[in-house]
């Protein structure tokens, strides 16, 4: 299996409700580190998985709509907490729907897989992976 990782960041602010959140219910600011990757059985045509600076595009445009907001106020996150499990699964479901509109080109059609992992710090992590 052939992969390709992209990475970015995004600051965000938001508040966690529920007693096991302890301090995180208050409104508070969180910096994630964003891996995207990308995988497919076999290269396509121009022996790539996806071609580079149009995923790091399509990543960019994608987490800039959570960038610089405050999450309790996005209607994505009204009935649901941000948590950093929750928003790994919004940025796979993002790079899915990226892949069937064609915004990463011909060659994303080969991608079988996707792992979105959103770094809190150097010490704790969360991802969502699965087939597409």
């Amino acid at each position: 299996m052939y992969s390709l990782t992209i990475r970015d960041h995004i600051m965000i602010a938001h508040s966690l409700p529920g007693e096991a959140f302890g301090p995180a219910q208050n409104l508070h600011g969180a910096t994630y580190v964003i891996d995207v990757t990308f995988y497919r059985p076999e290269l396509d045509e121009n022996e790539i998985v996806v071609d580079i600076g149009l995923a790091s595009d399509v990543v960019k445009a994608s987490l800039g709509e959570l960038n610089y907001k405050n999450l309790d106020d996005l209607p994505d996150f009204k009935t649901r907490r941000s948590t950093t499990e929750v928003l790994a699964r919004w940025v796979f479901d993002r790079m899915v729907r990226c892949i069937a509109d064609g915004s990463l080109g011909a060659s994303a059609k080969g991608i079988t897989r996707i792992r979105t992992v959103l770094n809190e710090n150097h010490l704790a992590s969360a991802a969502y992976e699965a087939d597409i």
